[in-house]
């Protein structure tokens, strides 16, 4: 197999499992292995590097290539992380090859594009063409509370242009959505469920409530659409409560996930929909601070990067295009420090997260190929 391959066949043998706030199997759950290995692959290059720690067991690393003569540099992000692996009817760590695709998880999301962007690094290590600096950064936690890229950001990365890896099919993301998320609770009272009437059943309370919720829902999709985004979206998508059958549940929660259009800030979207429970609902409820906030990615001053980057696409590809999406990456945050960002890689969203994720590995190699071109791009190394 090719070297690129091998990478990211190396990488989804890793497991990298967010748990996402639930308790998972720790032989699964973390960054730690790929880090290792990433250590590893850079100390072996002899560049510069860097582990940052994130939380415990947690790190981002990130490693540097400097040119002489760079006018410029860019910076690569890629998230080191996976989301679980429950109900995969593939071995999720397997990597098997079949044909043109590599199984496993993460082998689209986003291993593919860290693959890629390995094999373009060592190539501009290996190769000392004139060309940009690449600082290439690989983060933890991008798939729940995105720790790692806020504390990559904290401690003051500096660039000129950014690329976010996620599987865009070789295509340029320039625009997406941002993300807020938040608890909703009800407390009950706890009794014996053969005399129900003795206690508050919590799921009963967060039922008398789900109806506003799904009209405050309802309205925001039919709302002034953004330009390039569409609507913005809200969706209920986890409830849980009660201890077993035989107890009337003292408490039911439920997690929102809010999706923002540009200009929407994540506590100002939480406070409005409180406010709009508030006016509609009876029924008493606690929510909690965010627990996860993103404002969406705005394509402004990118102009001169997607033109780069398209340019390099093109002579590797034949084409491309420049388009807007629903979901959210690490992007707005390395864009909110005034670098230009876009976001790019080989891999189709609609297989981000199933139960039998897929890589094309003709695409990861393209990947790798644009991403070299780009570094080697004439603006950059003027």
């Amino acid at each position: 197999m090719s070297s690129t391959t091998q990478l990211l066949h190396d990488l989804v043998k890793l497991p990298s499992v967010n748990p996402m706030g639930r308790d998972l199997p720790a032989g699964i759950c973390g960054e730690q292995r790929v880090t290792d290995y990433l250590e590893t692959f850079f100390r072996d290059l002899g560049v510069p590097l860097e582990r940052q720690l994130v939380t415990p067991g947690r790190e981002n690393i990130i490693a540097r290539f400097d040119c002489a003569s760079a006018k410029a540099t860019l910076l690569w992000e890629v998230h080191q992380d996976t989301v679980p692996v429950d109900h995969m009817t593939i071995d999720p760590f397997g990597a098997v090859i079949d044909g043109n695709r590599l199984y496993g998880r993460g082998a689209c999301d986003i291993k593919g594009g860290m693959a890629a962007m390995l094999t373009a690094f060592s190539r501009l290590v290996r190769e000392k063409p004139e060309s940009a600096n690449v600082v290439l950064a690989c983060t933890a936690d991008e798939e729940y509370t995105f720790l790692g890229v806020q504390e990559l950001v904290k401690r003051g990365i500096r660039a000129d242009m950014a690329i976010v890896a996620e599987p865009t099919g070789l295509d340029i993301v320039l625009a997406h959505k941002g993300v807020a998320r938040w608890y909703v609770t009800t407390a009950g009272r706890a009794c014996h469920s053969s005399s129900p009437e003795q206690g508050v059943n919590a799921i009963y309370c967060m039922s008398r409530i789900m109806p506003a919720i799904e009209s405050y829902a309802e309205k925001l999709r039919k709302s002034a659409n953004d330009a390039l985004l569409g609507p913005a979206t809200l969706s209920v998508g986890r409830i849980e409560g009660g201890t077993s059958v035989n107890t009337v549940p003292d408490r039911c929660r439920i997690e929102v996930d809010r999706r923002l259009v540009r200009g929407e800030r994540p506590e100002d979207a939480r406070c409005d929909f409180v406010g709009a429970l508030e006016a509609q609902v009876d029924e008493s409820f606690e929510c909690s601070k965010l627990h996860q906030g993103k404002m969406a990615l705005d394509p402004t001053g990118a102009d001169e990067l997607i033109d780069i980057l398209g340019k390099a696409i093109d002579g590797v590809r034949g084409k491309h295009s420049v388009h807007a999406v629903a979901y959210c990456t690490d992007a707005p945050c390395i864009a909110a420090t005034g670098i230009p960002t876009v976001v790019f890689g080989p891999g189709d969203i609609a297989q981000a997260h199933t139960k039998d994720e897929w890589v094309a590995l003709d695409e990861v190699e393209m990947a790798a190929e644009v991403l070299y071109q780009l570094a080697r791009a004439a603006p950059l190394a003027g």
